[in-house]
């Protein structure tokens, strides 16, 4: 009787055991199962993103404006005495001529060249100029003188262009050449034909 109660006891307690022990196992398993999986961090490098490349700015193209060059002849190459003797042996040199004319004083403020020729009997003068327009300067000047003055085919042959007129009690002779502007002014020159013995002459010292 006592062994019988003893060994039932045993496997009680074994049995127990055993329900313990496979409790605890599950208990255990459930625990891990439950953890939550570590979440890797993103660590994707962010893109730089992309500096705007300039774009390239347009020189802006200079306007053209007017202007002469310099002249380098001086009034006795332009018109020798020879020249202004035949013209007229009256005339001679001005001694500190002033130009007056609206024609010479344009040259001269495009660094050209303005003289003077006196005559010794009756004091008048006879202002001439040349310029060295470049390209604007040469339109500018001879739209001015078809809007103000009258052709003169005479003064010479294409591309040379004449133009006369009267400002003032002053005759005012203009010829454009492909390089030149010359120009004479006097009251001496009443019509076209008065000023072109002297045009010639100094058209002849610019070729």
């Amino acid at each position: 009787m006592t062994d019988s109660f003893s060994r039932s006891l045993l496997r009680s307690r074994r049995l127990r055991a055993g329900l313990v022990l496979a409790t605890a196992s599950l208990a255990l398993a459930a625990l891990t199962g439950c953890s939550p999986a570590a979440t890797p961090s993103a660590s994707g490098s962010s893109t730089p993103s992309a500096s705007a490349s300039a774009s390239p700015t347009a020189t802006p193209t200079p306007t053209p404006t007017p202007a002469g060059a310099a002249v380098t002849l001086t009034c006795d190459q332009l018109l020798t005495p020879d020249d202004v003797y035949a013209f007229n042996p009256n005339y001679g040199t001005a001694p500190g001529f002033t130009a007056t004319s609206a024609t010479a004083k344009t040259a001269l403020s495009y660094q050209g060249l303005a003289c003077g020729l006196l005559n010794q009997t009756s004091g008048e003068i006879i202002e001439i100029s040349v310029a060295l327009p470049n390209p604007v300067l040469m339109t500018t000047l001879t739209d001015k003188a078809i809007a103000s003055s009258n052709p003169v085919p005479t003064y010479g042959a294409t591309p040379v262009s004449g133009f006369f007129t009267t400002k003032g009690g002053n005759g005012e002779a203009q010829v454009f050449t492909e390089k030149y502007w010359v120009t004479f002014s006097s009251p001496v020159f009443g019509e076209p034909g008065d000023a072109e013995q002297l045009m010639s002459a100094a058209l002849s010292h610019l070729q």
